[in-house]
């Protein structure tokens, strides 16, 4: 695979598909919490019911969370493959700017997993800790009209 192949891989390909999935986490997270506030706790006669509403791309967000690193990280390697790979292809001596230079723009695959994977974590929590008041706020709606189905 020639070297200029490897290397828009990982600015394209890889650093495109974290883009990719930071737009996917922005798109749920914005439809979760205008879901959340149109939610009407009387359209729910059972807390599953509800949980199951609720819940709906949760584990999508979390996926990405977990898994962007990992994506970063792949990214990396590869850029640290295709630099070893100009190393060993020079003839004459070799230049540390530049190979510094190229284990440098490597770690951006990393840092861009990880820009994508924060925001994703802590939009997670913050759905699930929304959930769960949700939650909390159907039980003390049930028992208030003494229907309490769990």
């Amino acid at each position: 695979m020639p070297v200029e192949q490897i290397k828009n891989i990982v600015d394209y390909g890889i650093i495109g598909f974290l883009l990719f999935l930071s737009f996917i986490t922005f798109a749920f997270a914005i439809e979760r919490v205008l879901f959340y506030r149109s939610v009407k706790l009387e359209n729910y006669e059972h807390e599953k019911e509800l949980e199951l509403d609720l819940g709906k791309h949760l584990s999508t967000i979390a996926s990405i969370g977990v898994n962007a690193p990992y994506i970063g990280l792949l990214g990396t390697v590869l850029a640290i493959i295709l630099t070893f790979y100009i190393i060993g292809e020079q003839q004459e001596s070799i230049d540390p700017g530049e190979i510094m230079k190229h284990l440098a723009l490597a770690l951006k695959a990393t840092a861009a997993g990880l820009i994508v994977a924060i925001p994703a974590t802590a939009i997670y929590n913050a759905l699930l800790t929304k959930v769960d008041r949700i939650l909390s706020e159907w039980e003390i709606y049930r028992d208030k009209q003494g229907k309490r189905n769990i």
